[in-house]
């Protein structure tokens, strides 16, 4: 449509060059009958550049777009298997405080977080490997390693998928004895 409108617009330029000039610098601003076809033509030029304007704008009503797709964790260990028994899907919004420093803890299934805001840093407990993460990113997390997330300056809100089983608690924590959810 852009192109038809370029094309319609330069070979109008030259046809109106001259005549839409007489028309504007014409004494009191009158308009002839000669110079109507001009503005007519004008006219019809620039309806049709707003209209491609328009289009190249407008945004389709469906978008997709995969923030994640992996067969291991942020920490490269690869994913070995979902777990038995009837399939539990969980999401939460987690929301934490600045420079919140979560326990360390495990999950015994496979998850994965956006980041909605904020900024989150994942530590491996074995070997203290770490990895920043940011605000629209997405993490796929560790299944049964100790690690834990540390929130930056400002406040960090997550969306967590947990593909579980059900009566499977989300997180384990060495420390305390997990109740499993209800």
């Amino acid at each position: 449509m852009l192109k038809l409108v370029l094309a319609t617009f330069g070979l109008l330029h030259g046809m109106m060059a001259n005549r839409l000039w007489e028309v504007v610098a014409s004494p009191g601003g009158q308009v002839s009958m000669r110079s109507v076809p001009t503005l007519l033509i004008a006219t019809f030029a620039m309806t049709l550049l707003q209209r491609g304007s328009f289009e190249q704008d407008r945004q389709p009503s469906v978008q997709s777009r995969i923030l994640l797709r992996s067969s291991s964790s942020w920490d490269g260990a690869p994913y070995r298997s979902y777990t038995s028994g009837q399939p539990e899907l969980s999401i939460l919004k987690i929301t934490l405080a600045p420079h919140t420093q979560l326990e360390w803890h495990s999950h015994p299934m496979p998850s994965a977080a956006y980041i909605v805001a904020g900024e989150l840093t994942l530590e491996r407990k074995g070997d203290g490997k770490k990895q920043r993460f940011t605000t629209g990113q997405a993490v796929s997390e560790t299944v049964d390693t100790l690690h834990r997330g540390v929130a930056g300056s400002e406040p960090l809100v997550l969306i967590v998928f947990y593909a579980g089983s059900a009566g499977m608690s989300l997180s384990q924590h060495p420390r305390r004895q997990m109740v499993p959810r209800p």
